[in-house]
C-alpha cells in the first residue's frame, strides 16, 4: 500500500493566514543534550507533536533510547535518527531497533546516511538501512533530503546520485505500508527550495516534503551551522539579508522564508510541500515560542494531513 493514498493537499481554511496554516503540524528536532537542559516538553509543545531525536556521532544508544522513552512518556510522537554510517552491521541495527521499540514504543524513524566520512561498517546510505528489512512494521519512515545538493552523494557537484536515490525512495513508497516523506536540511533561500520541490515533481518524485527551517538564531550561529552542514547558495542569501551592522545584532527568524513557502502553497495547493520541520539552532524555547506566536496560542483545529491539533501552548 502506498503512502500516497493518505496524502492530502488542502488549501488554508477561510480566515486562517497561509503561514499559520503551513505551520500547523510542525515538527522539531532535539538531542539528548538539549533535552537535558529542560524539565519537560509537556506544556511547551502541542499535544502529539512529532519530535525527532538527532543522533550526533559519538552519542550512546543508551542516551538516545532514554531520551526517546522520556519524550514518549510525555505523550509526544518520537522519531529517532538512524545514521547509516554510524551503524556497524545488521546486528547492531537490530539491537537499536529492539531497544527503541521495547523501551519507548518507537514506530517511526528518520533514515539518513549521516555526516561521518568513514562508515563504521557496511551501511553507507539510508537505502542500505531499508534493504536490511529491519524497518518492516514501522508506520512512518522519513528520509533526509538536500535541496542544495550533497557532496557526500555527488562529489562532482551534480545531483545525479541524489536524484537516483530519490527515485528509489519514491518506488519504495509505492510498495510499503509505511508513510514515507522527505525532510530537508534547513536553508535560507525559499525560492530555491521551491524550485527544487517542483523539479522533483517534474521528475515524477511526488513524495511529501517537510521543509527544514531554523528557529530564531543569532547570525553567527547560523553561519557556523550552515558551513558545517554544507549549505552554500542559501548562505549567500542570508549574508545579503544581514549585510547591515544593525541587522547583524538581531536574531534571524524564518518568517520571510516560511511566508514565501506558504504563499506558494496557497497558490499551488497540489505542490508537495506538506509542512515544516524546525531545527532549533538558537535553542528549543526560542523555536517553540516562535512557532506558538505564529500559529496563535489557541488551537487552529486539526491539521489536515497529520490530524494533530496545534493545541494551546
Amino acid at each position: 500500500m502506498s503512502h500516497l493514498s493518505f496524502f492530502r493537499n488542502e488549501p488554508a481554511a477561510p480566515g486562517i493566514p497561509a503561514m499559520a496554516w503551513l505551520l500547523q503540524g510542525w515538527s522539531i528536532e532535539v538531542t539528548p543534550r538539549s533535552m537535558g537542559r529542560i524539565g519537560s516538553l509537556g506544556g511547551l509543545l502541542p499535544a502529539g507533536t512529532r519530535v525527532y531525536i538527532a543522533h550526533i556521532d559519538g552519542t550512546s544508544i543508551k542516551d538516545m533510547v532514554a531520551t526517546a522513552r522520556r519524550i514518549s512518556r510525555e505523550g509526544f510522537t518520537v522519531m529517532p535518527h538512524f545514521p547509516a554510517r554510524s551503524i556497524r552491521d545488521r546486528v547492531m541495527l537490530a539491537d537499536w531497533i529492539a531497544h527503541y521499540q521495547a523501551e519507548a514504543g518507537v514506530t517511526q524513524a528518520l533514515l539518513l546516511a549521516g555526516g561521518r566520512r568513514d562508515p563504521a561498517g557496511n551501511f553507507t546510505s539510508s537505502i542500505d538501512l531499508v534493504e536490511s528489512g529491519l524497518f518492516e512494521g514501522f508506520t512512518r519512515l522519513h528520509f533526509a533530503a538536500h535541496p542544495e545538493g550533497n557532496r557526500d552523494i555527488d562529489p562532482d557537484g551534480s545531483n545525479k546520485g541524489a536524484m537516483a536515490a530519490l527515485r528509489w525512495k519514491r518506488d519504495f513508497a509505492s510498495h510499503t505500508d509505511a508513510t514515507v516523506a522527505l525532510v530537508t536540511q534547513f536553508g535560507f533561500d525559499a525560492e530555491a527550495a521551491i524550485v527544487w520541490t517542483e523539479r522533483l515533481r517534474q521528475e515524477g518524485i511526488d513524495l511529501p516534503i517537510h521543509v527544514g527551517i531554523t528557529g530564531p538564531t543569532r547570525f553567527e550561529t547560523l553561519v557556523k551551522y550552515a558551513l558545517a552542514c554544507g549549505i552554500g547558495p542559501s548562505l549567500q542569501v542570508l549574508r545579503k539579508r544581514h549585510r547591515s551592522l544593525t541587522r547583524l545584532f538581531r536574531p534571524y527568524t524564518p518568517d520571510g522564508f516560511v511566508t514565501v513557502l506558504a504563499n506558494h502553497k496557497a497558490r499551488n495547493p497540489d505542490c508537495t510541500i506538506e509542512q515544516v520541520h524546525i531545527f532549533p539552532l538558537g535553542g528549543l524555547a526560542a523555536a517553540i515560542q516562535w512557532a506558538a506566536d505564529r500559529t496563535g496560542k489557541a488551537s487552529l483545529g486539526p491539521h489536515p494531513r497529520t490530524g494533530h491539533h496545534t493545541g494551546s501552548l
